[in-house]
């Protein structure tokens, strides 16, 4: 069974920061394509930055390039969002996902949300003006 929780949202001024985790449990993290995604209200999910367990390379939607940066703790099976310089453009609920597949099938699909099959509940963030 596999199992995602997040955490780490919450509200800030706009130019904060937020660092957003979420623990991956079950085999998905050996062999899976993480990826953080949001969703505004009343918008399509839309992904954020991906990353293949236990690679280096890591991949950003160019709204967040430059401010947001995704790593990961395979000890602890955890991948981290630090977001930076975080604007009122940036609130949604963001969640992160898995799914089982290569490292470069990774690479060329990290932003497909159909793509992925497992999810975590959410954590919301809110920036404010």
């Amino acid at each position: 069974q596999v199992q995602l929780v997040e955490s780490g949202g919450g509200s800030v001024q706009a130019g904060g920061s937020l660092r957003l985790s979420c623990v991956a449990s079950g085999y998905m993290y050996i062999s899976g394509c993480m990826g953080w995604f949001r969703q505004a209200p009343g918008k399509e999910r839309e992904a954020v930055a991906g990353i293949y367990a236990g690679r280096q390379s890591t991949y950003y939607a160019d709204s967040v390039k430059d401010r947001f940066a995704m790593s990961q703790d395979r000890a602890k099976s955890t991948v981290y969002l630090q977001m930076n310089s975080l604007t009122p453009d940036d609130t949604a609920m963001y969640y992160c996902a898995v799914f089982r597949t290569s490292a470069w099938e990774c690479e060329d699909n990290w932003n497909q949300t159909n793509r992925y099959n497992y999810w975590g509940q959410g954590t919301q963030v809110t920036v404010s003006s």
